[in-house]
């Protein structure tokens, strides 16, 4: 169970020039991580606006309203949640979720999240968790929607947990996802740039409005199908908005495929699914500086779809 707690500040001149998620912790009286969390889901406004990055400086008399969830049980750890790891160690993990899971509590979602799943896995993401008792979502620094498969990095200690936010924040992250989206894209590659807020029809969709984030997504065409028509593409990601692909593309009249939320139809193809696959990560490691790649094919049902337009599109060609 959770509820919302409202902490409004006027910031002092004792405060004045302090990053502002330095400040949300102090206020709030939470931890660094959390401070950050907040910051990251738009939970904190300054001056009636979402920060843009956790380094925003604050001044005299600028006021900071922070929603503060509280919550009355810890996380539980859950074994029985699979996760497929494909790196890690002392400071982060890299996971290759799997459709249908969703990362952390939320939304009225409470348990057999990908958080629990790793929690029963890494003792060092219970002592981060245990540090931080209020958290649903400790080591998590981005997140994939529930109909989204692919690759995410989640940070074992505080330490790895800020390098990366920082890293996301100041958007030198490098993320390519593969979608199959509805028509035929005119542009051989290009770019959607578009600020995204919260859609004025369904706050819980994103949409393209005036006094929305800056969102800006590069696409690739990869291949064009005619049976059923559809084009399958590249997206990297120069910000990462909530739902950005999935808003962007609908936005130009070309929603995912399977992304019944965003007016994506299934074409008759076998999907439950939007057609969504985060392929490609890389990051610098909080500890080493080492870059970080990793890769992920597209998993079975997707594959599978891909193989049967390319089947019709040859057939019909061919004849």
């Amino acid at each position: 169970m959770t509820a919302e707690r409202i902490i409004t500040e006027t910031i002092p001149p004792a405060l004045a020039g302090q990053r502002i998620d330095r400040v949300v912790a102090m206020v709030a009286g939470v931890s660094r991580s959390q401070a950050l969390a907040l910051l990251e889901t738009g939970k904190v406004t300054l001056g009636a606006a979402v920060p843009d990055k956790p380094s925003q400086r604050v001044g005299v008399n600028d006021v900071v309203v922070i929603e503060v969830a509280e919550f009355d049980d810890s996380l539980e750890a859950d074994s029985t949640v699979p996760t497929t790891v494909v790196y890690e160690d002392d400071d982060i993990v890299v996971v290759d979720k799997q459709a249908g899971l969703v990362v952390h509590p939320g939304s009225g979602v409470t348990d057999g999240t990908l958080i629990q799943g790793l929690l029963s896995r890494f003792p060092a993401l219970r002592e981060l968790a245990a540090a931080d008792p209020a958290s649903e979502r400790p080591g998590v620094v981005h997140r994939i929607d529930r109909g989204t498969s692919g690759l995410l990095v989640v940070a074992l200690n505080d330490e790895a947990y800020r390098h990366l936010v920082d890293q996301f924040s100041g958007r030198s992250v490098g993320r390519l996802y593969r979608a199959l989206v509805v028509g035929d894209v005119e542009s051989d590659a290009g770019i959607i740039d578009a600020p995204l807020g919260r859609s004025p029809r369904d706050p819980t969709r994103r949409a393209v409005v005036a006094d929305g984030k800056a969102a800006r997504t590069h696409y690739r065409v990869v291949r064009r199908f005619t049976h059923p028509r559809c084009s399958l593409v590249e997206c990297r990601l120069e910000t990462g908005r909530t739902h950005q692909i999935r808003a962007h593309f609908a936005a130009i009249d070309h929603p995912v495929v399977g992304d019944d939320r965003y007016g994506g139809a299934r074409l008759g193809l076998p999907l439950d699914r939007p057609f969504l696959h985060a392929a490609e990560l890389r990051f610098e490691h909080p500890r080493t500086g080492e870059t970080m790649q990793f890769e992920s094919a597209l998993p079975a049902d997707l594959a599978a779809v891909v193989s049967r337009l390319e089947a019709e599109t040859t057939e019909t060609s061919d004849g």
